[in-house]
């Protein structure tokens, strides 16, 4: 193989490592501990597999959940997993932003009416999500 080749596609990566940090620290929940993620994470997939299951739910949306998915559970990441805190920031990323897309697209007071969780909870996905 070209040394070129390798040479770009390694900056190519280091490119599009650099983008999603960036896009990490821009979309980043400011203030938000670990351990208050973790315990809102059950009910926001039962509030994201409502919007998916539910036909009304534009068809925009539901790809986008989809996706979301796939991604997660793909084993090939832009990140390796097994880099130490740095391996699992793609995978966030595309959370992130599948969550504000969804909220864009439903709106808040529809997510709201599917949320199982406490209004705290809520509150917090709000802040990750973008919304006040």
């Amino acid at each position: 193989m070209d040394v070129r080749v390798v040479v770009g596609i390694l900056v190519g990566l280091i490119a599009v490592w650099a983008i999603l940090l960036a896009l990490l620290w821009i979309l980043r929940p400011r203030g938000v501990a670990a351990r208050e993620l973790v315990g809102i994470v059950p009910h926001l997939l039962g509030l994201l597999r409502d919007v998916a299951r539910d036909p009304a739910s534009p068809l925009d949306v539901r790809l986008v959940l989809v996706g979301a998915l796939v991604w997660l559970l793909s084993p090939i990441d832009l990140i390796p997993e097994f880099i130490p805190v740095l391996g699992p920031l793609d995978d966030v990323v595309v959370v992130i932003v599948a969550l504000r897309y969804v909220r864009h697209r439903v709106g808040v007071d529809a997510l709201r009416a599917r949320w199982s969780g406490t209004d705290d909870g809520f509150a917090l996905l709000g802040r990750v999500m973008g919304s006040t």
